[in-house]
């Protein structure tokens, strides 16, 4: 990451907007006072999910609080949509289809502002969809709660602010431990994150740290002796011995160059 690019608020979808809001406090300590963009692209149909934000943020401290949403590609290269993102301090991404962020901003005006705000320290989060956009290569569609079944996982490119990670989101709740395990199993040299609902993972530099209720699981596939992902037929269940799995929860802290986790009572 650049030395110079503010945080990454990574969450599994579902984040407290009610109660204790640990996950929006943590957005919102980043923002300092400062205008905070809502990003709605990943949604077909986005009403209500500004309004739920509104509520959520409100008391925490956040300045002015805008919505961004683009119907089509063009109107990401439009100098009106631009201006919405003018004076930001954080962008907000919320859930639906990963395909529609990657799809309807990438490479536009509006990608490019985005990121240059995060690269000179703003904040930058996103939950559910918005969380799998983040990596270079997105998890975009895989059979939950059932055993992985080679053939059956999609990926596309995301927006690649997040290097050699695949992101998954609702992990625990939809059982999605078998397509992550599918995923590092085509490409072992990335690490699988999944992380739950009520959870992110807070990135900066090198190490992310854990907050919410739930927990980040990351899978390593770096040491596997064996997996059977180019041999077996379409819709065999995945082999895959001697992989590594980290499960980490509230206060825990992963460094993603050396693939180690730090626990609480160690940090």
């Amino acid at each position: 990451m650049n030395s110079t690019a503010g945080p990454l608020i990574i969450i599994g979808g579902h984040e407290d907007k009610e109660d204790s809001r640990v996950i929006l406090k943590e957005v919102a300590r980043h923002l300092q006072g400062e205008k905070l963009v809502i990003a709605t692209v990943a949604s077909h149909a986005p009403d209500g999910y500004f309004q739920s934000y509104q509520e959520g943020f409100e008391g925490l401290g956040v300045g002015e609080l805008v919505e961004l949403y683009v119907d089509d590609r063009a109107e990401a290269q439009d100098e009106k949509t631009l201006k919405v993102l003018a004076g930001a301090r954080g962008v907000f991404f919320s859930g639906g289809d990963q395909l529609r962020i990657s799809s309807q901003i990438g490479d536009t005006p509006v990608e490019r502002r985005i990121r240059e705000i995060w690269e000179t320290g703003g904040v930058l989060a996103g939950t559910s969809a918005g969380a799998s956009a983040v990596s270079d290569t997105m998890l975009v569609k895989g059979p939950s709660a059932e055993s992985h079944r080679v053939g059956d996982l999609h990926m596309a490119p995301g927006l690649g602010l997040v290097r050699d990670v695949i992101i998954d989101q609702h992990f625990a709740e939809r059982g999605r431990i078998g397509r992550l395990l599918g995923a590092v199993a085509e490409s072992p040299r990335v690490l699988g994150v999944g992380i739950d609902e009520d959870t992110a993972a807070v990135l900066e530099a090198d190490t992310f740290r854990v907050i919410g209720s739930g927990a980040v699981y990351v899978v390593d596939a770096e040491g596997v002796t064996r997996s059977n992902i180019a041999e077996a037929r379409s819709h065999c269940a995945l082999s895959i011995f001697d992989v590594r799995l980290h499960v980490l929860g509230h206060g825990d802290s992963f460094d993603l160059p050396t693939r180690r986790p730090c626990s609480t009572a160690q940090s």
